[in-house]
């Protein structure tokens, strides 16, 4: 059994948020994974299904960022999990928008959603970050995550949610490179191979060679007085 954990803050006044992409994430596996409707349970809204072989319980803590570990914690210890079964959704601000990465265990960088989790159940857990990219300065983070995403960045977020959804089940396996893949097939498509042929552009015909005069000096002069 696997635990995903989207990080997020609860009301309508946050859904659209930077800080909100693990639950944004989490909607769309609940989705198209034909998942049970959601329910408040362990402090955060709840549902669950299974992802291929796999069963998955899909947690979006209601304890706002800043608790988050309270609510995880208790659903972990509910179904007997180690922290090593539990993966976390999460905005990273060191990745640029659309990309994403997954890591295992390390330290939270200052992600006060992570933080309280690693208070909670420690370190050894899976987190897939998603980037959202850098306001450009640390004072303006703040607004900058708790801002919603801005209508030009609808596609990649589209891409991105779709692709965690694609390599749902590639994940819960614990197949990390062909969740990622699966990601960038969304955001990221290949290119074709073909390629267009460039446009020809025709040569300029040359100029017709000078004919010879063979006429003789007389011939040229009475040629003259005819025309």
């Amino acid at each position: 059994m696997q635990l995903f954990v989207g990080l997020g803050n609860p009301g309508k006044k946050y859904e659209k948020n930077r800080h909100n992409i693990g639950f944004m994430v989490l909607d769309e596996i609940a989705s198209d994974q034909g998942f049970t409707p959601w329910k408040s349970q362990f402090q955060g809204e709840v549902c669950q299904g299974n992802i291929g072989s796999e069963k998955v319980i899909l947690l979006k803590p209601s304890t706002f960022m800043n608790l988050s570990g309270q609510s995880v914690g208790e659903a972990m210890r509910f179904y007997k999990l180690t922290p090593a079964d539990v993966t976390v959704f999460h905005d990273e601000l060191d990745l640029a928008p659309s990309k994403v990465r997954v890591k295992m265990s390390g330290g939270h960088a200052g992600h006060n959603g992570l933080r309280s989790i690693h208070q909670h159940i420690g370190e050894h857990y899976q987190r897939v970050r998603l980037g959202i990219g850098h306001p450009g300065h640390k004072d303006r983070v703040a607004g900058y995550v708790l801002s919603d995403f801005a209508k030009a960045e609808a596609d990649w977020l589209d891409d991105v949610r779709r692709g965690c959804s694609d390599g749902a089940a590639e994940l819960a396996k614990g197949d990390t490179p062909r969740f990622l893949n699966a990601v960038s097939l969304r955001t990221a498509p290949a290119r074709s191979s073909k390629t267009a042929k460039p446009t020809e552009t025709k040569k300029p015909k040359a100029a017709p060679e000078p004919v010879e005069d063979t006429r003789s000096a007389m011939q040229k002069l009475a040629d003259k007085f005819r025309s």
